[in-house]
């Protein structure tokens, strides 16, 4: 059995300096770092991810509990408790995500800014980023998700059809296309990290931001003719490091969108975990409007280091756990 780290000594000072330059950054803007358990109750509803299970066991008796894969639900109830700015770098697992850039246990850094719109935190995400990566002066781009689509690949994200959908993917060539059964966002998914998402950061840090409704998650929406989800997203050279959000707070429409995603999972036959009713209480009390974000540090590890695999950047990756 291999015993020896896989990470270099290089890359594991890395991550301490970078996690000492963002506990800089934010004790000087005033944000309180917190902790919050990586085991929870309830898991998440979300369809596309999955929780790891694992259970508690006390006089006796054994409950389910769900290790997290973002510490946005108890954060968001520091933030109704009335904390303040708080941010968060926590380690997260995800279930079924192995590869060159993914780890099923990696560290995020979240953060929330209460009173804060999305536009403030993308000034603020991209200040961090430039610093970390030593690159004050790199330049930053703000693109819509519509707008992308339809400047790359010609077509309209919110109006196409299913079926203009289906067949812009095949007419790209993408392997594997013509044998998919996709609902819309699977094919729009399809296409942004096929063919769109390659370009954007290139030389630059690129947010895309105004997501379709139906890709909302826990962000708000902004109303008009045709209602966008406040929800930005940050990539670099080709990778996505973050998502962001106006973040939600109604109980009341967080609730029925968690239901939609059971509904999901029970169509799909996956688990379907208790939902967070701590969370939506939370919210019900008041949590304050804020915009928050999730950063992933290994993948910003990889960019500073020049990392070709994650595994370049953790000590132990699962396989020598």
């Amino acid at each position: 059995m291999e015993w020896r780290p896989a990470a270099s000594l290089a890359a594991l000072r890395a991550r301490a300096e970078l996690y000492a330059l963002m506990r800089r950054f934010f004790a000087a803007a005033g944000v309180l770092e917190v902790e919050t358990p990586l085991a929870s109750r309830a898991g998440l509803s979300d369809p596309t991810l999955e929780s790891w299970r694992t259970a508690w066991t006390a006089q006796g008796r054994r409950a389910p509990l769900w290790l997290h894969t973002s510490p946005e639900f108890p954060m968001k109830r520091l933030l109704a408790a009335g904390s303040g700015p708080i941010y968060q770098i926590c380690k997260v697992f995800r279930d079924g995500e192995r590869g060159r850039r993914h780890h099923p246990e990696f560290t995020l850094l979240e953060w929330y800014r209460p009173g804060w719109d999305s536009d403030r935190l993308i000034t603020e995400v991209a200040e961090l980023v430039r610093l970390a990566l030593g690159q004050p002066e790199r330049p930053v781009e703000i693109l819509s998700y519509r707008q992308l689509f339809l400047d790359r690949l010609v077509i309209d994200p919110f109006r196409a059809s299913l079926e203009d959908l289906a067949a812009c993917a095949r007419g790209q060539g993408i392997a594997g296309a013509e044998d998919l059964d996709l609902d819309r966002d699977g094919w729009l998914d399809l296409l942004l990290t096929h063919r769109l998402e390659p370009g954007l950061g290139r030389g630059r840090l690129t947010f895309l931001r105004d997501y379709p409704p139906s890709q909302a998650a826990l962000a708000r929406l902004r109303p008009g003719p045709e209602p966008v989800a406040e929800r930005f997203e940050l990539y670099l050279e080709g990778v996505e490091l973050a998502n962001g959000f106006a973040e939600l707070t109604d109980a009341a429409e967080q609730r029925q969108r968690f239901e939609q995603d059971q509904a999901i999972r029970r169509e799909l036959g996956l688990p379907v975990p208790p939902l967070d009713e701590a969370f939506l209480a939370a919210l019900a009390a008041g949590m304050p409007e804020a915009a928050g974000v999730a950063l992933g540090l290994d993948r910003l590890l990889m960019a500073i280091t020049g990392a070709s695999h994650i595994d370049q950047v953790l000590a132990f990756p699962i396989e020598r756990a």
